[in-house]
């Protein structure tokens, strides 16, 4: 079984999945948001594939901590998601998960064009293995 984490967007929402020994997190694809009927059957699709058994949903968080109005969109996601799924689904902390795969895209001498395609689903990957990692023994 996988973990499934989600970079929510008002475009798009990243993806990225974890290996079945929940090691080592990998971007996946990215989903266009709207409409959002498109977006669930695609998501159930991937859930099956994939056999998932947790979503992580990064949850957007302003430096200080607290919670502005992306985190609100956010919680609306999840609950929409609560009840549209049987997975359990969990809200995670991602401030700077989209800075830190900017970067890494930008070390990696990715074209500004080509990472506006990985950027979410890289930042989904982050907040997934930052996830993944704080399981380790």
């Amino acid at each position: 079984m996988r973990i499934l984490a989600l970079d929510h967007g008002t475009r798009r929402i990243g993806v990225a999945v974890s290996d079945e020994m929940k090691m080592i997190a990998q971007p996946l694809e990215y989903i266009p948001a709207e409409p959002f009927a498109g977006f669930l059957s695609r998501l159930k699709e991937i859930i099956r594939e994939k056999e998932v058994e947790l979503i992580l949903i990064g949850m957007p968080r302003n430096m200080d901590g607290s919670y502005g109005p992306a985190a609100l969109k956010v919680q609306e996601f999840a609950a929409v998601l609560k009840d549209a799924l049987t997975l359990p689904i969990k809200t995670l902390d991602e401030r700077l998960t989209t800075v830190q795969a900017q970067r890494f895209l930008i070390q990696g001498n990715v074209r500004r064009e080509k990472r506006k395609e990985k950027v979410d689903k890289t930042a989904a990957a982050i907040l997934l293995q930052g996830y993944l990692d704080s399981l380790a023994p």
